[in-house]
């Protein structure tokens, strides 16, 4: 499994364009999912081409919350792959050009090793992928609470990686019990999760491979 950072509000490598929004790339058994799109679809297609990622090898992309710097380059992704299933919250209406939209606001397994914690708080779901290792939970902005998507994800399995924004987020003891996380975009807390947790801390940024 590989997840790769396409959009975050920093980066080490000048040849990437930060700015405020998130959006990775994960592959694992043998699908590509496009989780969220940033703020800005010239950049997400940049930092794409910088990173050597063709957007039309992309089968799957997952909307976590309908906030614009999560939703921003979607036109312009679909604009060069619309042979897409689109995963997004009931409330994103008015997609075009795109194979199929599906809404899965319900907790549910969308594949094989693949489920959404569904639409918590009627405003954000969250990715969880199974693992040997166990559950990789991918998140927007985490505006439910840490806890609680851990709590949706759980259902599933054993959660062992936290990877995206987690925004206000400081009851730093419901992560104890991860073995990795890595806290992107709107994480408000990042400078004492590092502290912390040194051992499972992990950079994030544009550019940032997790290999698991």
């Amino acid at each position: 499994m590989k997840i790769t950072i396409i959009y975050d509000n920093e980066t080490s490598d000048q040849a990437l364009t930060p700015d405020w929004g998130f959006s990775c790339l994960i592959e694992a058994y043998g699908r590509r999912i496009l989780f969220d799109t940033g703020g800005s679809g010239a950049i997400l297609l940049k930092n794409m081409g910088v990173l050597g990622i063709d957007p039309q090898s992309i089968g799957e992309v997952f909307i976590s919350h309908i906030h614009f710097d999560h939703t921003g380059g979607l036109s312009a992704f679909l604009d060069v792959n619309e042979n897409v299933t689109l995963y997004a919250p009931s409330s994103l209406r008015g997609v075009f050009h795109v194979r199929e939209v599906v809404y899965k606001d319900k907790p549910t397994q969308l594949h094989e090793h693949f489920y959404t914690t569904g639409l918590l708080e009627d405003m954000e779901q969250s990715l969880a992928i199974q693992t040997e290792k166990g559950l990789v939970v991918v998140v927007g902005c985490s505006h439910p609470g840490v806890g609680n998507i851990l709590k949706a994800a759980a259902q599933f399995g054993k959660p062992y990686m936290l990877i995206g924004g987690l925004h206000g987020f400081n009851e730093f003891g419901l992560i104890q019990g991860l073995h990795s996380v890595c806290p992107t975009h709107c994480t408000q807390h990042i400078p004492e999760i590092k502290s912390m947790y040194p051992d499972m801390y992990i950079q994030g940024g544009v550019g940032t491979v997790i290999k698991i």
